[in-house]
Order: C-alpha cells, then structure tokens, then sequence
C-alpha cells in the first residue's frame, strides 16, 4: 500500500468529491480523519461524516469522524489537536470542503459572498495553519487544495465562487515556495465538471454521462500524497496533467 500508516485529514468527507478521496486514501493504507459538519442524515444533500467513517474502517483503516466548522478557528484548532492525540501525527491535508451560490454579483446577497469566501478560502487558510507545525517538526507533508476550472475560465453567474478558487490557486503557490525547505509539497487538483451530489440537486436535468467521477479525483489525490517538495509541489494540475505525469486513474 502506497500510503500504509500515514495520517490524512479530508475536509468536506461527508460525500462527493471529499469523500471519494477520503476512501482512496484508506484503500491505500492511510488512516483518515473525516472532518465536515454533516453528523445526520436529512439535509438536502446525502451523506454524513459517520457513514464515510464507517466506509473507511470496513476496508480495514482506522476512520475518525471529527465535527468540524472550517470557517471557526477553534473548531479547525481542535480538529487539529484530535487528530495528534489520537494518532501523533498528520501527514496529508486534503482542503476539499467549498459551498457555492451561484448568482450574479448585482443580486447576491452579502452574507452569501461573504460565506463563499470564508468555507472556500478562510477554511483552506485556518486548515492549512492548524497542520503545519507538526509538519514543519516532522519536516514532511502533504497538502493538497482544491481548486476548479472556475477559478481560471469564466462562467456565468459563479463570480463569488471563482474568486475563492482563483485565490485557493494563488495560496497553493505562494504556500509552496513558503515550505520547501521542510520538504512539503503543496499542490491542488483542478476539477472539471464532476458528477457529485452537490451538481445533481443543482442541475437535475443535465446529462451528466460523460462528466468526471469523483472516483477519479480520490485517485489523483492517492498520486499528490505520495509527492514530497523535492518531486512536485506548487501545481495546479488538471486531470490531464495528471495524466501526463503518470498518475494512475
């Protein structure tokens, strides 16, 4: 196993695109920490932090559900503590958790901007920062972001949350020249349209058939945890890149 005994937090767990990395990760060996506020079933949306939790200690890791608001830094500071008291150590940060309202900037409300920006990059920041000493003492780490093509290519009405992604890419950069010398990589995987539950309430009656899988993301993260900064860290890389730097899918 690629990632036997390493220790990955994966924010935003509860399903989609979080969770399918959440699982790659433990079907390579790591032990995975699931942090999201999802504890029960009967949102709008599927999926809690205890069912992904349980997923990942049927394939034999051990699964951690932690409650976690990613916009409160307390709440990210306990997560953080958790997590090393119960396993001593954190090797894999995955900043997966966003929310979106799409809407145009003439009618969207502040407070939704406003949380846009906080769950998207105010929690990638707070995350990134609660890891990063023991990183730093351990001298090895991974963080992986999420971006999306929305932070580069313009679509209509999702200003607020291209704005987020585009800083997330400016972050992952920035972050990984900041961290070279302790040997950790910072990179981010660039989604295209991907057929999550998120899209599905979204756009029902979209064919999705031919968008990318979560699946497929679960495993281009497995590739980026294995990197450390001396291999690859500072990329923003599309699921064609990957490719082309022979990540399997």
């Amino acid at each position: 196993m690629k990632l036997e005994g390493k220790v990955a937090i994966v924010t935003g767990a509860s399903r989609g695109i979080g969770k399918a990395i959440a699982l790659a990760l433990a079907k390579e060996g790591a032990h995975v920490v699931v942090a999201a506020r999802t504890e029960r079933e009967g949102g709008p949306l599927p999926g809690t932090i205890h069912k992904t939790a349980d997923e990942i200690r049927a394939l034999g890791r051990y699964g951690l559900a932690i409650k976690t608001d990613i916009t409160k830094e307390e709440s990210v500071e306990e997560l953080a503590r958790r997590t090393l008291l119960e396993f001593g150590a954190i090797d894999i940060l995955v900043n997966n958790a966003g929310i979106n309202f799409p809407g145009k900037v003439l009618d969207i409300p502040v407070k939704r901007w406003d949380l846009v920006i906080a769950v998207n990059l105010r929690g990638t920041f707070l995350c990134t920062k609660a890891v990063l000493p023991t990183m730093v003492k351990r001298r090895s780490g991974s963080i992986i972001n999420l971006s999306s093509v929305v932070g580069t290519r313009m679509i209509m009405f999702d200003v607020a949350y291209g704005v987020a992604k585009a800083a997330i890419e400016r972050f992952t950069h920035g972050l990984a020249e900041e961290l070279k010398e302790y040997n950790i990589a910072v990179n981010a995987l660039c989604p295209s349209l991907t057929d999550t539950e998120g899209f599905g309430q979204w756009m029902p009656g979209v064919d999705r058939s031919g968008w990318q899988r979560p699946e497929m993301w679960g495993q281009y993260a497995v590739f980026l945890a294995n990197q450390d900064a001396s291999s690859l860290t500072g990329r923003v890389l599309s699921a064609e890149e990957l490719a082309e730097l022979g990540a399997d899918v």
